[in-house]
């Protein structure tokens, strides 16, 4: 199979994550698999590709990889993987995610790091919810997040996270082993052939903890003065704990069998860090003989057996992790590091590898039994209609939930489509907004399924594409352009379609008003956009500005009132039943003095449409409401019930009810 794998790290860099993600790729590799990398840093091999990326201030060690949507999705339309494996949670991350979605590739995550345990280190513990809800929303798009411990998958799920599956961690065992073992750099330490030497391994920063292990360090040489510190490992901290632990040997950096001969020459390992998913160093450090101090999770509560082949402490607890720390120089040259030694000889890498190829090979088989069979499940699971009614849309601006209305679009069959008006925003063209590739998708929806589904086409102008004035009514076969148009129903009832904005006295009599309004809609919805990031960041629910403005001004509600009275009466004139319209971005069905009013909404906020049913009945559905009701989930009720519902506090994404002020 092919796999491409996604990551902020890899070798040479050294920390755990890339070690794991080096183990993985070489195992897959070696049984036949096609992995190309794509990271951050330099390519260090074949098969990777370099994505941009920035370091992350006061800590150069750690590049944060930069989003690139539209290259990724370039690579993979060309040559396609059969799953992709997201690493890393970072705007390269997320945005792999994403291209693989819109090109139905499936994703798997990994949960490497406990990136919101972090803030507490960096004196950032209030934005801890705010982390975890990130987290929870990259992983939530993934088909599986695999994490290493069971103690990590059960505070996931706790969390929220769906699809998390176990995936363990393993040990080189043929290079991490006590034969490696070097007198001569023993004796560059100072040590003797029978005094202990105390390592810490990892990175050299605030949230390993390493304060705490130089307090060890002391401690352990009160008791034992022949007793030689060594630090392996490179970060932001490295420099200060230099100046004040001359008594440490710093050794920097070290790889490979560098690494190996460092593990094998000491006796005692530290590994004081409160903040792993796993913690591969201690396996690397029983492998290679030593007796360790832990604290009792990650790896430590699933392998360490205290006092047998191990010491472990009360995570949390320092003062006892002191005291383990002494009690270690007792017992380093007992039987608990041969203990160590044959619980690692069982954790070879070759059963990590099988764990991670299965749940990349199942979800690679389930994306392609979905590809395969695609065509037949969309014919069975689109929702027949006999007239879809949408209104607009606003192609051409940043707002327009182009991929929203698509989806909807490809899930319904119907004979007829009828587009009421602000479809494209040429307002919005015209004041430089840029139309994307995404908003042509959309016209190239509605073209297939005229096409393909010999579906008949109305399109009704808009104030915002009022262009087309000049040149209606207009046909391309069953596509038509018109100013309004009358819709008979089965029941033989007939519907005034019409956009609206002819009853708006500011679009009629002031459009340089209108502009002006539209403009201000714009900004609120730019400010709305960047708002509701910082709420979804802090793990809050979707709040519409526009929707309050309009419930809470006077002369709003007004408005809304005298449009939906002055279209009734159009109506009635017009010899109709009722009336079809939109302009107002309020979704509205009601029956009023014997003329049903119908409003289909906006597919910027609201996101709903008007349909009739085979049998003539007329009904305004939500996108969500529609989503549940094709998935088998159970119903969310009316448009009214589902705008209650948001009021009384619900998280869900705002669809509904929800007014604005574009005219």
């Amino acid at each position: 199979m092919r796999f491409d794998i996604v990551t902020d790290t890899f070798a040479p860099d050294v920390n755990g994550v890339a070690m794991t993600l080096s183990r993985l790729v070489d195992g897959l590799r070696e049984r036949g698999h096609m992995v190309h990398i794509i990271r951050t840093g330099g390519a260090n091999g074949a098969r990777q590709t370099v994505a941009p990326s920035v370091s992350l201030p006061g800590y150069k060690e750690v590049r944060i990889g930069l989003p690139g949507p539209f290259k990724l999705r370039k690579r993979w339309m060309k040559r396609r993987p059969d799953a992709i494996y997201v690493a890393t949670e970072s705007p390269l991350g997320v945005s792999a995610i994403r291209a693989a979605k819109s090109l139905e590739i499936p994703a798997a995550t990994g949960f490497h790091t406990n990136f919101h345990q972090y803030m507490e280190q960096y004196r950032l513990g209030g934005l801890q919810p705010a982390a975890m809800a990130y987290l929870k929303r990259v992983h939530r798009r993934a088909n599986v997040t695999m994490a290493p411990t069971a103690e990590v998958v059960s505070m996931l799920e706790d969390e929220g996270f769906e699809n998390v599956a176990l995936m363990g961690r393993g040990v080189d065992t043929r290079l991490f082993q006590p034969s490696k073992r070097d007198p001569a750099l023993r004796a560059e330490w100072g040590a003797r052939g029978g005094s202990p030497v105390a390592l810490i391994v990892g990175r050299v920063a605030a949230e390993k903890n390493l304060v705490l292990a130089m307090e060890c360090f002391r401690r352990m040489r009160e008791r034992v003065p022949d007793l030689q510190c060594v630090c392996v490992g490179g970060g932001p901290l490295l420099e200060t704990l230099k100046e004040k632990n001359s008594f440490v040997h710093f050794a920097g950096v070290r790889t490979g069998r560098d690494l190996a001969r460092y593990y094998a020459s000491s006796d005692i390992l530290l590994f004081p860090s409160e903040t792993e998913t796993f913690g591969n160093v201690l396996l690397e450090a029983m492998a290679s003989g030593l007796v360790t101090v832990s604290y009792d999770y990650a790896a430590s509560a699933q392998h360490v057996r205290h006092g047998i082949n191990g010491l472990k402490a009360t995570k949390g607890n320092s003062h006892e992790f002191v005291e383990l720390a002494e009690d270690s120089l007792v017992r380093w040259q007992g039987g608990m590091r041969e203990q160590a030694l044959r619980t690692t000889s069982e954790l070879g890498w070759d059963r990590v590898v099988d764990v991670f190829e299965g749940n990349l090979g199942r979800i690679a088989r389930e994306g392609r039994r979905r590809s395969l069979s695609l065509k037949q499940r969309k014919q069975q699971l689109q929702k027949e209609y006999r007239t879809v009614f949408i209104s607009d849309v606003h192609l051409g601006t940043p707002d327009s939930k182009v991929h929203e209305v698509i989806d909807f679009l490809k899930q319904v069959r119907c004979r007829k489509l009828v587009l009421n008006g602000d479809i494209i925003d040429g307002w919005a063209l015209k004041r430089g907004s840029r139309w994307r590739k995404r908003h042509s998708r959309f016209i190239r929806q509605v073209l297939k399924k005229v096409e393909k589904e010999d579906t008949e086409v109305i399109y009704c102008r808009g104030n915002h594409d009022d262009i087309l004035d000049r040149f209606l009514p207009l046909a391309f076969g069953p596509v038509n352009f018109v100013k309004e148009h009358i819709h008979h129903g089965v029941d033989g009832k007939k519907y005034l379609v019409v956009h609206g904005d002819g009853f708006d006295s500011v679009s009629t009599h002031h459009k340089w008003l209108a502009r002006l309004g539209a403009v201000c809609y714009d900004s609120m919805l730019s400010v709305n956009r960047l708002y509701n990031r910082f709420r979804a960041w802090r793990g809050k629910g979707y709040y519409s500005l526009s929707k309050k403005v309009k419930a809470r001004v006077k002369s709003a509600v007004s408005f809304v009132d005298n449009y939906e009275f002055q279209l009734q009466q159009y109506a009635r004139h017009r010899k109709c039943d009722g009336i079809i319209c939109g302009h107002i971005h309020t979704p509205e069905d009601k029956q009023v003095e014997g003329i049903h009013y119908l409003n289909s909404g906006d597919w910027v906020e609201s996101l709903t449409a008007i349909v009739e049913h085979v049998d003539g009945r007329m009904e305004l559905i939500s996108y969500e409401e529609f989503l549940d009701a094709q998935s088998g989930g159970p119903p969310r009720g009316s448009c009214q019930d589902h705008h209650a519902s948001r009021e009384s506090g619900s998280m869900r994404k705002p669809v509904n009810g929800e007014a604005s002020l574009s005219a």
